[in-house]
């Protein structure tokens, strides 16, 4: 019971950030490899404004969210849709934006390593005992949790019961058809881009209340990501919930009954045995 709660805990927290991706992906048709930089600016900007003025990370979120919304919102217009317009096939724009976050990457790993050094940071939030079913669990965990669900909530409302939530369905579904029907596909996906830069953060931002990180580990939430968007369905947000929830579960299980060292091995062992056997994602149809 308790690697099953405590990795329901951590995917709660991992379900956020590939909604992020899942979205940047599914709506904008970006493959943005730089998303793990982003949680990872989010986890140092949340230790700056904590360790400095004292900015409870909860609090953070409103600061943090729409700064990362603005960011990825200009880093589409700017760097991203020039690649769009040009692009003649789906193809063409993957290759195009894939290096183009590659870049991206780069540029902020390497402005982190500036600011913050390579060092490993962490800070004591919330570091206190609290029970569920009998069992202790650490308060922090439990409230990044309970924050990601609120959050999560609200995208859930914001895609299924607004005309932009629509709008974002139906880019997702299909661009061209979106088109006919009056939806302005461009400023959709710069949107759902942006949207899912905020998601991200907001996810990094929960993440550091618990977490120990620094400024190069950001491909590793990346990698995460993709195996989770891949997992559930590329475009599907139901599916990157759950796949989030089965990474955490499973990353759990490993560390606890085997070797922390075994994490990123059992999670690739996860990603293979989709792929072997439901290639198309959990919610995913099987192509005809």
């Amino acid at each position: 019971m308790e690697i099953l709660v405590t990795g329901i805990l951590l995917g709660g927290t991992y379900a956020l950030i590939a909604l992020g991706l899942t979205l940047q992906y599914g709506v904008a048709r970006i493959m943005n490899l730089a998303t793990g930089e982003t949680l990872v600016a989010a986890c140092f900007i949340t230790f700056w404004l904590f360790a400095s003025y004292q900015v409870s990370p909860l609090w953070g979120l409103v600061l943090v969210a729409p700064a990362a919304f603005a960011i990825n919102w200009a880093i589409y217009m700017w760097l991203l849709k020039p690649l769009v317009d040009r692009a003649k096939n789906q193809g063409m724009l993957e290759v195009d934006s894939i290096l183009a976050t590659f870049g991206l990457l780069f540029l902020f790993q390497g402005l982190m390593l500036r600011g913050f050094g390579g060092a490993y940071f962490t800070y004591t939030y919330l570091a206190e005992r609290f029970e569920i079913f009998g069992s202790p669990y650490a308060l922090n965990r439990v409230v990044a949790f309970l924050a990601a669900l609120l959050i999560a909530a609200a995208l859930y409302l914001f895609l299924y019961r607004t005309r932009s939530g629509t709008a974002v369905r139906a880019v997702a579904v299909n661009p061209n058809s979106s088109n006919l029907v009056g939806i302005d596909v461009a400023a959709t996906a710069a949107l759902a881009f942006a949207l899912g830069g905020a998601l991200t953060a907001c996810g990094g931002t929960l993440l550091s209340t618990f977490y120990t990180f620094n400024a190069s580990m950001g491909v590793v939430f990346t990698l995460k990501a993709l195996i989770i968007v891949i997992m559930g369905g590329v475009g599907d947000v139901r599916g990157a919930t759950l796949a989030a929830l089965i990474l955490g579960i499973t990353e759990t299980a490993v560390a606890s009954l085997i070797d922390p060292g075994l994490m990123l091995a059992a999670t690739y062992a996860l990603f293979m045995l989709v792929l072997l056997f439901r290639p198309q994602g959990i919610f995913g149809k099987q192509p005809t």
